[in-house]
Parts: structure tokens; C-alpha cells; sequence
């Protein structure tokens, strides 16, 4: 049998972008390990990507394209098997439709991180769409506020340097669990320990991290932004700003000076639910430990002052000149150390592109459910299931069931979206397609090569909109470009060439040094070289030109807390990736059943037990769980794992059913923890009936 082995890249939405080696026995996967050369992620693969080849090899694959027969949202039993031309005429035909009737702005491409490449994921689909006039998708899900609120203070998604970590003498993880979700961080801040640095982890939640810190501060949710006021008032009380880097890199010191009179460290410690002596302490250790290290998670900003959020964690090293030092400053992402030139492959200069209307993607129950004129009536969805993932599940479903909407799906096997598709496409994995990964958590560039064939008749995204171009007529050659071709337009500024990442699979590409400090000079990507402190682009758009404090909407409402008493977050577990393994049976027995996890005194009020079933409700809808007792949440506030399937939930609803569509203050990102809840007991029988064999069953409400 021959055996050979194959390096690449898992593709999935997470800061690590692991290489990784592949065994191939006779044209199958049958082994997956970490690349241990590769300087960050270091041999190590996570506990949900380890069992990548369940889902490569797993019986669920699609392996033919498939057209709906019977009614929307019922399940598979309304399908049937088709051939690929079929397939693609009945595609073709819905596009048709919707344009003819309501211009090409009728029809909107829906995708994001199903996959993190930038061939399969964020190229020829969105390149095709562009070129038809289609509706533009504002991409929000994940990032938006923290990208905003990047920009804005630094001028783009930039930091410290991620393994320069280990020369900091302050870790502080604001909002991150990277034990769950940024997993070969933690051997770099382990090194910073061994070294005598102090960790703090600042999070709502006893995270695994948080449990393994130095110190954990537990503000209440949505008020990191008067958290981080009180540690710069904090600092200044201690005479530790920097007022020499300041006035050389920054503009607007002296107006935020002025807004932290309002804020004195006791006034943030009572926003916040936390002892103002404990705002003293820490505070004292940023003005004193330089470097401070701050990592920024992405879950704090799913709330509705997310970006001021941000703004103002990312203007904290900046008072006390903490770029100046390896390791030292802030960081949420290291998108904008990689120069991609996405726009341009998307949008070539030689490619007519129309132009057209944006719509933000958190908002697609509202789209799809009367927000949209003209109506969207043709949905593409690829990278993404939006049935699970998107706020607001219920109105979701109700537009998703609309007669007049032709949806089509992009798949690798069968999810909820799935169910109200109109044509259902098989499309491949990461081992058997080529691709290209940059990085959000490190500054490596790696080039994925097909190692297999694909199972069936399934194609990778980019042949997939090939074949969708050609069936509706359309011949421009950027839309035949092949995946090679693809590769080499978006490593054009690179300092790396698609034939030395054929030979040494990746590199570091950023131009960011390990050990450097890049921005101990200023040098920040705004146009004068100096971090905003004070940004008068943010006042046309009516947010505040200083970091300030945004109050969450539902977490922060009063009123609306008589009825919804608990403040309910969403986090990310550890052996769930959004949704993409949600249907494997290895993944769904480590993650177990969906749980709600209370604080006992929340608990007994209601007089639940560990164990008890219950509904989770607001106006929006609900959800079932089974209870957790557990000290990880404080009094007022829950929290449940997202990422689970609908219809492989108890009541097939998950907690995307209370969680509401909102923007975010910058951006227009969501606010899936901005939500206020109820709990109340229901029969524990609830929770195991099972789902009737055709999907017919109502989700709870």
C-alpha cells in the first residue's frame, strides 16, 4: 500500500492556523498530526481538529448535488439526488428569476468562516457575485466591532507581535480563553510565566483559562469599556503616563486626560460589579511591570458598545508607551499585518463590477423577513450555516421558508440550512483542494495542496462558481481564473512566491520580526504614523471621538430585567468550531447536550437542580437545556455553549433563538450577549424526545 505524507493547513476559524502533516494510503486520508517544525503552532493540534478526518472520511459526506421535491425545512426526505448539469440549470434558472423581476441586487451571496481560505472561501464566489451586481455582504458575524474599533485607534487590525508574548511581565487576556479557542497562545504565555510574569484574565466567566490565571476579575458583562476607564484613570492617578511617547505617536492625549476626570477608579468599580480595590491593584501592576501584554478576545464584542469597548482596552498600553518593548501593547488580530490584496482579486480592474448595495450579514432574519428593498428572493450560501449561526433564529426560519426565496447551499454534509435549500451542492475538504491561509492569531502564510480526491461527485467552491458562471452565460476569463491562478493573484505583494510555499508549504510574511517591537517608534498604518486616541472621522456617525462607555442595550436595560432577570452570553466551547462539527458523533459526546450553567444562587431561586430540564425564553423565543450549577458564571448571568444544530437540539431550536438582532456601536457587528433571559423548569422528558423522522417537528417557542 503506498503511504505518503502531505503538509497543509486546517481551515477553520481560529487565530492558530495550525500546518499540519497528512497521511494518504491509497488515495485515502488516514492519519493527521501536527506539523512540529511550524514556529507558532508547534506540532499541536486542538481537541476539535484532531478528529478532522471523522469528518473527511465520515458517511455524511455529500457526494452528489441534490434538488428539493417536497416542502421547505422538512429535511432530507424532500429531496432528491441530481446530476450536476441539472443541478446547475435549476441554479442558473433562480438567478434568472430574481434578476429579471427585481434586478440583480435581488440576489445575495451569503458566506464567512467555514473556511478561513482565501482561494475556496473569500475569492471566486465573491468575485462572481461582484460581478453580477449582487448584493454585497457586509461580512460582520465575527469581527466587525473589533476591526472598527481597530482601525480607528491603531488604523488597522494590528499589534504586538504574538510570540514576542514571552518578554512581557503583565499577560492580561481581556475577554479571551485561549485553552478553548486560541490554544497554541498559551505555551507562549506559559513562557512568560516561567519568566515571572503576573496573568490576569478579565472575563465574565471562570473559563479554563481564567481558573489557570494568576488573578481573574469577573466585571459584569458588557462594561469592559468603564473597566478599562478606571484602569487609565488608575494609571494616571500613579503618575505612569507616558506623556514623552504620547505627545511623539499619538494624537489626543490631552482630551482624553480630560475625560478620565469623569471617570475616577471607583465610579468604573461600581459600573463594573467589581471591588474597587481590586481596579487599584491591577491598575498599580500596569504602571509598574512594563511590558503589559494585552490580548483582546473576540467575545467581548457582542454587545452593543463593543467598539468603544475596544477602543478604550486598545488605548490602555498606549498611556503608559508599552509598544516601546518586545511583547508590550495590545492586540485583538493580526489581520492587518497580512497585505493581502483581497479587494483587487475579488474585484480585478479588467472585471466589469456594477455597482451595488450592502447588506450586513448578522441581519438576515430582518433581511429576509421584510428589512430588504428590493426583497432578496436568491440566496448562495457556501462557507457558512446560517440556520445555526445567525441571531434570531425563529424569524430566520420564517424567511428561510419563504416560497418565493431560491436558496442554494454549498456543502460538505447535511445541515440545518441545508433543510431549506432548493439545490444542495456537495463541495470538498481542505485535503482534497488547493488553498491558501494567512492568519488572525500569527504571522504565517501557508499554501494547502490537494493531497486527495474528492468523495463523488463533489467540487471544490471555486469550480463550483465556474460552472455556475457558465451556466448563466457569463465567459469574462477572470471568472475561469483556476485556483492556481487564484493563489498567485492574492500572493502578489507577498514577500513569499506560490512556487517557494509549494516547496516549504509556509512562511512568515508580514514583515513583523519575532522579538521586535513594531511600533516602538509609532509607525501605526493611520496616515500621520500615530495611534488615535482621538478619531473626529467616528462624530458624522454619531459615536464619541474618544473611548468612552457605551451601556449594553438588553444586559444594561432595567426595565426589560424585571421580566428577563439573567443576562445570558454565548461563549465558545472546546470541541465545537462554530458549527462545523456539530453533527459528528465524537465531537457531540465531548461537548455533551446543551447546558445552561447558573450560579447557584440564580439556581435556587428558581428551585433548579443540577440536572433539571428547562426552558430558556424571552420575546424572541427559547430553548431547552439541562441545567449546570456550577460558581463558573456570578449571580445574574448564564451562559450555554453556542454552535449546536437546531435539529439535533432538544425542542430543534438552540440559543441563537434569544439572542437578537442589534448592532454593535461600531461596525454593525452582533450582539449575541447583549440578551436578557428567563429559565423555567419543564418535564426532563423534554429534553430526550426525540426530533419525528422528517424534520417536521415545530422548535420550541
Amino acid at each position: 500500500m503506498a503511504r505518503t505524507t502531505h503538509s497543509g493547513a486546517c481551515p477553520l476559524d481560529c487565530p492558530d492556523t495550525c500546518v499540519w502533516q497528512l497521511t494518504v494510503e491509497d488515495g485515502r486520508a488516514v492519519a493527521l498530526r501536527g506539523d512540529r517544525e511550524h514556529p507558532f503552532t508547534r506540532g499541536a493540534l486542538c481537541g476539535k481538529v484532531n478528529r478532522y478526518l471523522d469528518a473527511v472520511n465520515g458517511p455524511d459526506r455529500l457526494t452528489t448535488p441534490y434538488l428539493r421535491t417536497g416542502p421547505k425545512g422538512v429535511g432530507r426526505v424532500a429531496y432528491r439526488p441530481a446530476s450536476w448539469d441539472e443541478a446547475l440549470d435549476r441554479v442558473a434558472a433562480g438567478l434568472r428569476t430574481s434578476i429579471e423581476q427585481d434586478g440583480p441586487e435581488a440576489v445575495l451571496p451569503f458566506y464567512f468562516a467555514g473556511t478561513m481560505g482565501l482561494v475556496q472561501g473569500w475569492s471566486m464566489g465573491p468575485r462572481l457575485f461582484a460581478h453580477l451586481g449582487a448584493s454585497r455582504l457586509d461580512t460582520t458575524i465575527c469581527t466587525a466591532a473589533a476591526r472598527a474599533a481597530t482601525e480607528s485607534i491603531y488604523g488597522a487590525s494590528v499589534g504586538f507581535e504574538p510570540e514576542s508574548i514571552v518578554d512581557a511581565k503583565l499577560i492580561v487576556l481581556w475577554g479571551a480563553n485561549p485553552l478553548a479557542t486560541n490554544l497554541h497562545l498559551w505555551p507562549f504565555v506559559q513562557q512568560a510565566r516561567e519568566r515571572g510574569a503576573y496573568l490576569v484574565t478579565i472575563d465574565p466567566l471562570r473559563t479554563e483559562t481564567a481558573a489557570r490565571s494568576d488573578e481573574h476579575l469577573a466585571p459584569l458583562p458588557g462594561t469592559d469599556a468603564a473597566l478599562a476607564l478606571g484602569l487609565m484613570r488608575g494609571v494616571l492617578d500613579a503618575g505612569a503616563v507616558d506623556e514623552e511617547w504620547l505627545a511623539a505617536h499619538t494624537v489626543g492625549w490631552p482630551a482624553l486626560a480630560a475625560r478620565l476626570a469623569e471617570w475616577p477608579v471607583s465610579r468604573a468599580a461600581a459600573e463594573c460589579g467589581l471591588p474597587v480595590e481590586v481596579l487599584h491593584r491591577l491598575a498599580g501592576r500596569i504602571a509598574t511591570a512594563p511590558p503589559t501584554a494585552v490580548r483582546v478576545g473576540l467575545g467581548l464584542q457582542r454587545h452593543h458598545g463593543a467598539g468603544q469597548a475596544i477602543r478604550a482596552i486598545c488605548a490602555l498600553p498606549l498611556l503608559t508607551g508599552d509598544f516601546r518593548y518586545p511583547g508590550g501593547g495590545a492586540l485583538v488580530t493580526t489581520s492587518g499585518h497580512h497585505r493581502t490584496p483581497l479587494g483587487a482579486v475579488v474585484r480585478p480592474p479588467d472585471l466589469p463590477i456594477p455597482p451595488a448595495r450592502e447588506i450586513n450579514m448578522s441581519r438576515l432574519a430582518a433581511v429576509l423577513t421584510g428589512e430588504a428593498d428590493p426583497p432578496v428572493t436568491s440566496l448562495v450560501v457556501f462557507n457558512a450555516n446560517p440556520a445555526a449561526t445567525v441571531p434570531d433564529q425563529q424569524r430566520l426560519r420564517a424567511g428561510l421558508l419563504r416560497a418565493d426565496l431560491h436558496t442554494v447551499v454549498l456543502e460538505q454534509r447535511w445541515t440545518d440550512t441545508c433543510d431549506y435549500a432548493d439545490v444542495v451542492l456537495p463541495a470538498t475538504m481542505q485535503p482534497e483542494h488547493l488553498d491558501l491561509q494567512t492568519s488572525y492569531g500569527h504571522h504565517y502564510t501557508t499554501l494547502n495542496l490537494p493531497a486527495t480526491g474528492a468523495p463523488g461527485a463533489a467540487l471544490p467552491n471555486t469550480e463550483i462558481f465556474r460552472r455556475i458562471a457558465a451556466a448563466l452565460g457569463l465567459d469574462h476569463p477572470r471568472l475561469r481564473d483556476s485556483d492556481e491562478e487564484l493563489a498567485r493573484q492574492l500572493l502578489r505583494d507577498s514577500p513569499v512566491s506560490f512556487e517557494e510555499l509549494c516547496e516549504r508549504t509556509y512562511a512568515r510574511t508580514t514583515g513583523v520580526e519575532v522579538g521586535s517591537a513594531p511600533y516602538a517608534e509609532g509607525g501605526f498604518p493611520t496616515p500621520d504614523g500615530r495611534a488615535r486616541l482621538h478619531d473626529p472621522e467616528l462624530a458624522p456617525s454619531g459615536v464619541d471621538p474618544l473611548p468612552g462607555y457605551t451601556p449594553p442595550a438588553e444586559a444594561g436595560d432595567t426595565a426589560l430585567a424585571a421580566r428577563f432577570p439573567l443576562v445570558l452570553l454565548s461563549p465558545a466551547g472546546r470541541f465545537l468550531m462554530n458549527s462545523t462539527f456539530a453533527s459528528l458523533p465524537w465531537h457531540l459526546r465531548r461537548a455533551g447536550p446543551p447546558r445552561l450553567h447558573l450560579h447557584p444562587h440564580d439556581a435556587d431561586a428558581r428551585g433548579l437542580a443540577d440536572g433539571d430540564a428547562v426552558r430558556v425564553r424571552n420575546d424572541r423565543g427559547a430553548f431547552l437545556a439541562a441545567v449546570a450549577v456550577d460558581e463558573a458564571t456570578r449571580p445574574g448571568v448564564a451562559f450555554t455553549y453556542k454552535a449546536y444544530w437546531a435539529r439535533l437540539s432538544p425542542g430543534r431550536a438552540t440559543v441563537n433563538a434569544v439572542t437578537g438582532v442589534r448592532d454593535t456601536d461600531l461596525g454593525g457587528g452582533p450582539t449575541f450577549h447583549d440578551c436578557r433571559v428567563e429559565v423555567e423548569r419543564v418535564p426532563a422528558e423534554l429534553l430526550t424526545a426525540e426530533a419525528p423522522a422528517d424534520g417536521t417537528a415545530q422548535p420550541v417557542g
